[in-house]
Formats: structure tokens, C-alpha cells, sequence
């Protein structure tokens, strides 16, 4: 089995439908059972909180539900998931220095948008201060990148 977390700063716009997004790509090719997803922030902004009803409302466009309470990054989900993925450098940054204050190595941290071919940037934009459109982008851009990552996971 395959854990894996995404990772963004409020965890109410990026990482839980990122994580929704994974579920879904994983159910509909019948892999659910071979992958466990999750999602958290590296702040305390918006714990207990339900997602950005903007991100909920755009995925919902794009066929897919989320189904998330927002939390944070804490240590112990450096030995709970393979894979954590953030969502930009801020973000990396956070949980690369968190691991090392606690003497952890993982080789299974790095951004999401790494496995996109070329993408323009290794980040994904932070929709919160902006218009729908923004919001759309960041699905499509998440969409990508775990079609690909479900990919990677599937032929390692």
C-alpha cells in the first residue's frame, strides 16, 4: 500500500482536492484498496474547517466530491505516508525543516507538480484571493498531476 498525503498551507483549497481528486482517479480504475490519501497544511489557520466552499463548489463541476476537515502537518505523518507531497516551495520548505528539527529522513517528500511533464512551474498556485477561474486552473493542474502520480505509483 501506497500512502500518500497532500500537503498546502490552510489545507482548505489545494491539498483537499488534491486528495479527493486522487480518490476518485484511484476508485473509477478499481486501485482504491492498493492506496490510502489524506491531506493536511503546514499551518493552524483553519483546523476543524471544511474546505474553501469555492474549491468544493469547482470540483463538484468537475465530478468530483470533497470530503475533508481541515488539519495540520504534524510529525507522525512522516512515518504515516509514503509520499508527501507539497503543494509549493513555502510549503516544502515547512515540512523539510519540521523533519529535520526532529532528526527524520524521508525520501518521499517533494512537490506534487514534479511528476507533470515540463510543467511551466514546480508550484501550484494558490487560488484563495482570486475568481473562479483561479480555482479551475488549480483543478486542472491537480487533475494532471495525479494522473500522473497514479501513474508513477501504478509501474514502481
Amino acid at each position: 500500500m501506497n500512502n500518500v498525503l497532500f500537503v498546502c498551507l490552510g489545507n482548505i483549497c489545494r491539498s483537499p482536492v488534491a486528495e479527493a481528486i486522487f480518490k476518485k482517479k484511484t476508485a473509477d480504475t478499481g486501485l482504491s484498496a492498493k492506496f490510502m490519501a489524506d491531506s493536511a497544511g503546514t499551518s493552524a489557520y483553519h483546523l476543524g474547517e471544511s474546505p474553501d466552499a469555492r474549491s468544493t463548489e469547482n470540483a463538484r463541476i468537475n465530478g468530483v466530491k470533497v470530503l475533508h476537515k481541515a488539519r495540520q502537518f504534524v510529525v507522525e505523518d512522516f512515518n504515516r505516508f509514503d509520499i508527501i507531497l507539497a503543494m509549493d516551495y513555502h510549503n516544502l520548505h515547512r515540512i523539510e525543516a519540521l523533519a529535520k528539527k526532529h532528526g527524520i529522513v524521508h525520501q518521499g517528500i517533494r512537490l506534487l507538480r514534479s511528476f507533470q511533464n515540463d510543467p511551466e512551474t514546480l508550484e501550484v498556485p494558490d487560488p484563495y484571493f482570486g475568481g473562479p477561474e483561479g480555482f479551475q486552473e488549480v483543478f486542472d493542474i491537480l487533475d494532471d498531476c495525479n494522473q500522473k502520480l497514479i501513474e508513477y505509483l501504478t509501474a514502481n
